[in-house]
């Protein structure tokens, strides 16, 4: 069955100071046990903040380093969901699934990819 990645894009400017209420970790952890029950889900997590990350970059033969934060991006990548399914429309489904039990205050996009095998 072919894995796919779920990049959790999330728009720092909307997400709350604090971090996602208890509601919203609630109903999270309802779904991560319902997509790990059902053989779906390999692994997920969330990110620290942009703010504590860094980039590594290789650009004309040379290395460099920036610390966070990135000012030129809106977005930045939250979290990750690792799932093994049929087909990519179970893996949308279940990605469209993870960005409805987030409140409306939120902007949220996930990027789904098939991860290319051997």
């Amino acid at each position: 069955m072919p894995r796919y990645l779920s990049l959790i894009r999330v728009d720092e400017s909307t997400a709350p100071a604090g971090g996602p209420s208890p509601e919203l970790m609630e109903r999270m952890g309802k779904l991560i046990e319902e997509v790990t029950k059902a053989g779906v889900m390999l692994d997920t997590a969330g990110l620290t903040p942009a703010a504590e990350g860094a980039q590594v970059r290789w650009e004309g033969g040379k290395v460099s380093v920036t610390d966070g934060p990135f000012t030129e991006s809106k977005e930045v990548i939250g979290g990750y969901a690792l799932m093994q399914c049929k087909d990519r429309a179970e893996a949308l489904e279940w990605t469209k699934r993870f960005v409805k039990v987030h409140e409306d205050h939120w902007t949220i996009t996930c990027e789904v990819r098939e991860i290319a095998e051997g």
